[in-house]
């Protein structure tokens, strides 16, 4: 097995089937023996891409992170009003959860914090920058615009775990409902920030 793929792509290969995987049992199920079994190769073939498991969680977290930053991106492009932009970014995290299974609990998994996953960093860096940038416009300054930016990356994975648990689909709400009541309160969080902002000038 393994004789198929050329060497870049095998490797392109096991990331995209490490996405799948995820995206299909969480990262709790992810396997390098699972990944290797579904992209058709040996047990061992993946090792010669990824030293070891969380080199290829790595990179498969890595891409989660990109995929969302051009999520995020292309939420925002469509409205001018900042609080709306930032609401819709919130939003957009809480719907690619739900269609991928993976977000931060990924991007920060344990293993994945040391200096040899440069990759992963660089693309998480872009996607909080994303964040932060839209929450310093509505923001005091920038230690409010951290805390901000912590309240609605929890809120809204939350949201979105609460679906995948199916704590809302008991409630019979569609993935749809739950991205729209996601938007709903991560704009009723910047306005109570934007409140207390104002109270303060």
């Amino acid at each position: 097995m393994g004789g198929k793929y050329h060497h870049g792509d095998l490797r392109d290969e096991l990331v995209r089937v490490s996405l799948d995987l995820i995206a299909e049992r969480g990262p709790a199920g992810f396997s390098v023996a699972e990944v290797a079994r579904r992209a058709k190769v040996s047990p061992a073939a993946p090792y010669r891409h990824f030293p070891e498991r969380e080199s290829l969680l790595a990179a498969a977290a890595a891409t989660i992170a990109r995929q969302l930053a051009e999520r995020v991106r292309n939420a925002v492009a469509d409205h001018d009003d900042q609080v709306d932009a930032l609401a819709a970014a919130a939003g957009a995290y809480t719907g690619y959860l739900l269609e991928r299974r993976a977000g931060m609990d990924v991007i920060y998994a344990d293993g994945l914090q040391g200096a040899k996953h440069a990759e992963l960093h660089e693309q998480t860096r872009r996607l909080t920058d994303q964040f932060l940038m839209l929450c310093l416009a509505v923001s005091a300054g920038p230690q409010e615009a951290l805390e901000l930016m912590e309240q609605l990356f929890t809120q809204a994975h939350g949201y979105g775990m609460f679906w995948l648990d199916g704590v809302f689909a008991k409630q019979g709400y569609s993935p749809e409902q739950v991205v729209r009541k996601s938007t709903a309160a991560a704009r009723a969080v910047i306005e109570g920030h934007r409140h207390g902002k104002s109270a303060q000038d």
